[in-house]
C-alpha cells in the first residue's frame, strides 16, 4: 500500500484518543487551563455525566480576540516557546493539544475576554477543520469553554461511556483531587443544575485544613501526621495517616508534584516501603502529599494525559520520600505533641526531626542507641522497673499536668493476663502486652544490627546465578551496595553471577530468587530493599518468639517497665504485623458511656 498523509480531522481525533478518554478527561484539561490563566474561581457545570454538556467558567486572564482561532489549532500555546521552556515546565498545560483534541470529538464553544478588552469574543468548532470567525459576546473577564455532545461524531467511543452516575462520580473525584492541589482557588461543581460542591478559596492555614477535612472527612486530620521535610533541593509537605487509620482501598491517596496531580510507581513504592512493617496486611495508607522540586528535575511530558511523570534522579527522589515518611512514622510515640484522634485508638503525632544528608546515594540517620545488654525478657523488664519505680501516691492536678503521670500512665491491672490497664492523666489506656513487647524487641534488634553493621557469612558452596547481560552489568555496578548488605557477589561471565556470601540471617533463604528479585527492582525502580526486608522478617520472627507470652501474669513493676519502654521506642503504636498495640479512652469517652453531664 502507498503511504499517504492523514487528513487533519483524523489526526486530531487520534490525538483526542490519547487525551480524551472520558468526560472527566475533558474536565481535567480545561480546569488545568483555568489554573494556568490565574483564575481565583472556577465553575464546572455538568449535564448527563458530561456526555451532554461540560461547561467550565473561570475569572482568569482571558484570551485575546486575535488568539482565539489559534487556541483551537494543534500545537499552539502561550506556555512554552523553546526547548529550555519544555525542560522546566511550570504550567499545567504546555502542548497545545487539549482544545483542538476536545473540539474534534464534540461541539465546542470558546468565549473569552481579557481585562482590557471592551467585550468578549466567541468562536465555535464542531469536529471539522472549519472554525467560525470571532463574534462579540457580553461575557465578563475570563473564559468559558462549552463542550456539548461529547463523542457525537465517534459513536464507537461514545458506546464505551459508562452510566451517567459513574461518569459523574469520576468527575466529582477529579474535582476534589484538583481542589486539594490549589487551595487558593474556589470551586463550584453542578450536576444537572444541582450544586454538588462549593469550595471557597482557602488562603489561611485553618481554611486549608477545613478544605482537606471537607474532602477527606472529619477524621482525616485527627489521625494524620503533618509533614514539612526539606533536603537536597526537595521539599515534602502535607499529611500522612497513622498506620491504624488505613483503608481497604487506595482511594484516599493524593500526591502532587509541583502542584500537578500524578500517579507514579516510584512514589507508590516509596510510600509502601515506608509503611512496610507498621501497616496491617492488605490495608493501604492515606495521605495528602505535595512534593516540590526544581522543574528541571522532573519530566512532565512522559504521559499523553500528563498523569505520570519521570524523575531525572529517581533514586534520590525515592530515598527522599522514603526517609521523610519512614522517620515521620518512627517519631510516633506516646506523649509527643501533635494532632490526636478524639476516638479510641488515638496516637500522638510529631513532625519528623531527622536530618536528611545531602548526598547521593541517600542515607538516613540511625536511631538513638539504647541499652543492648543480652538480658532475658524477665531481667530486662525488672531492669527497667528499677529505673522507673512506680510513684506511691500520684496526685493529679486539674490546672497543670502532673509530672507523676507519664504519657502511658501507670499500670493498674493485667486483664485476662493479656491486656495492661493503665490510668493516665486524661483517662485509661489498654495495651496488648505481647504485641507491644514484640515491637520493642524488634526495634532493638534492628538497632543492634545497624550498630554492628551487616555481617557476612561465606557460603560453603558458592551459588551460580544465570542472569541477562543487562542484569549482570547492573550487579557489577552495584557491588558496593550488595557488600554493604552482607552479600558478596562476583561476575564470572557475561551472564553469570557467583554469590559467595550472604547475611547470616539469610543463610537458609532462596538466594537465587532473592538476587533475581533485587536486580528486577533495581532495573525498574533504581533501587531495592528486598534484602533488608527479608532480614527484617527474620528479626521480627525472633522478636515475636522473645516477647512476653499472652496469659503470663505480669507484676505491676513489669507492666510499668513495659509502658516506659513503649514511650521510648519508635513505631511502638503497632506490632510487627501492623496491628495496634494500645488504645486510649479519655474521661470524656467514659462520661459518654455513663451519660454523665447529659
Amino acid at each position: 500500500m502507498r503511504i499517504r498523509l492523514l487528513p487533519p480531522q483524523l489526526i486530531n481525533q487520534i490525538a483526542a484518543g490519547e487525551v480524551v478518554e472520558r468526560p472527566s478527561s475533558v474536565v481535567k484539561e480545561l480546569v488545568e487551563n483555568c489554573f494556568d490563566a490565574g483564575a481565583s474561581r472556577i465553575v464546572i457545570e455538568i449535564e448527563q455525566g458530561g456526555a451532554r454538556l461540560i461547561r467550565i467558567r473561570d475569572d482568569g486572564c482571558g484570551i485575546a480576540k486575535e488568539d482565539l482561532p489559534l487556541a483551537l489549532s494543534r500545537h499552539a500555546t502561550s506556555k512554552i516557546a523553546t526547548l529550555d521552556d519544555l525542560e522546566r515546565v511550570t504550567s499545567m498545560g504546555f502542548r497545545g493539544e487539549a482544545l483542538p483534541s476536545i473540539s474534534s470529538v464534540s461541539r465546542l464553544t470558546l468565549i473569552s475576554r481579557t481585562a482590557e478588552a471592551p467585550c468578549a469574543w466567541k468562536v465555535t468548532a464542531d469536529g471539522s477543520e472549519r472554525h467560525s470567525d470571532p463574534e462579540p459576546d457580553p461575557h465578563p473577564s475570563g473564559t468559558t469553554v462549552d463542550v456539548r455532545d461529547l463523542f457525537y461524531n465517534t459513536p464507537a467511543r461514545r458506546k464505551f461511556l459508562r452510566s451517567e452516575k459513574t461518569e459523574f462520580a469520576h468527575i466529582e473525584t477529579l474535582i476534589q483531587r484538583m481542589a486539594l492541589s490549589r487551595a487558593d482557588i474556589g470551586f463550584k461543581l453542578l450536576h444537572n443544575q444541582k450544586e454538588i460542591l462549593n469550595l471557597k478559596p482557602a488562603l489561611t492555614e485553618p481554611e486549608q485544613e477545613r478544605r482537606v477535612t471537607g474532602i477527606c472527612g472529619s477524621s482525616f486530620l485527627e489521625n494524620c501526621v503533618k509533614i514539612d521535610f526539606e533536603a537536597s533541593g526537595l521539599r515534602l509537605l502535607g499529611w500522612v495517616g497513622l498506620p491504624t487509620f488505613s483503608r481497604s482501598q487506595q482511594d484516599m491517596q493524593f500526591f502532587y508534584v509541583n502542584g500537578r496531580l500524578i500517579k507514579d510507581k516510584l512514589v507508590s513504592h516509596a510510600v509502601k516501603q515506608a509503611y512496610q512493617d507498621v501497616l496491617y496486611h492488605g490495608r493501604h495508607p492515606v495521605f495528602v502529599l505535595y512534593l516540590e522540586l526544581d522543574p528541571v528535575l522532573v519530566d512532565v511530558n512522559a504521559h499523553p494525559a500528563k498523569l505520570e511523570v519521570r524523575f531525572r534522579e529517581g533514586r534520590l527522589v525515592h530515598d527522599f520520600l522514603f526517609t521523610a515518611l519512614h522517620r515521620s512514622l518512627a517519631e510516633l510515640r506516646p506523649g509527643q505533641s501533635g494532632p490526636v484522634s478524639e476516638s479510641a485508638g488515638r496516637l500522638a503525632a510529631a513532625a519528623p526531626k531527622a536530618l536528611f544528608e545531602e548526598r547521593t546515594p541517600v542515607h538516613w540517620p540511625r536511631s538513638p542507641q539504647q541499652e543492648t545488654l543480652p538480658l532475658t525478657v524477665q531481667e530486662e523488664i525488672r531492669a527497667y522497673a528499677r529505673l522507673y519505680p512506680e510513684p506511691k501516691t500520684p496526685t493529679p492536678s486539674a490546672e497543670k499536668p502532673d509530672p507523676g503521670f507519664p504519657p502511658l500512665g501507670h499500670a493498674v491491672a493485667h486483664l485476662h493476663n493479656i491486656y495492661i490497664l493503665s490510668e493516665t492523666q486524661n483517662g485509661l489506656i489498654l495495651v496488648d502486652a505481647h504485641a507491644a513487647h514484640e515491637r520493642i524487641g524488634y526495634e532493638r534488634l534492628k538497632r543492634q544490627m545497624q550498630a554492628g553493621g551487616v555481617a557476612s557469612q561465606p557460603l560453603l558452596l558458592p551459588i551460580k546465578v544465570k542472569v541477562s547481560p543487562a542484569e549482570a552489568d547492573l550487579a557489577e555496578q552495584e557491588l558496593a551496595y550488595f557488600h554493604s548488605l552482607g552479600m558478596e557477589i562476583n561476575r564470572t561471565g557475561p551472564e553469570t553471577l557467583l554469590v559467595r556470601s550472604v547475611p547470616p540471617l539469610l543463610a537458609g533463604a532462596d538466594v537465587e530468587t532473592l538476587l533475581r528479585d533485587v536486580l528486577a527492582d533495581m532495573s525498574e525502580q533504581g533501587m531495592s530493599r528486598r534484602i533488608e526486608e527479608q532480614t527484617h522478617r527474620v528479626l521480627a520472627t525472633m522478636a515475636c518468639h522473645a516477647a512476653v507470652r499472652a496469659h503470663r501474669r505480669l507484676s505491676l513493676d513489669e507492666m510499668n517497665a513495659l509502658l516506659r519502654d513503649m514511650e521510648r521506642t519508635e513505631r511502638s503504636g503497632q506490632c510487627n504485623h501492623g496491628r495496634p498495640t494500645w488504645i486510649e479512652l479519655s474521661t470524656q469517652d467514659l462520661d459518654k458511656f455513663f451519660m454523665r453531664g447529659q
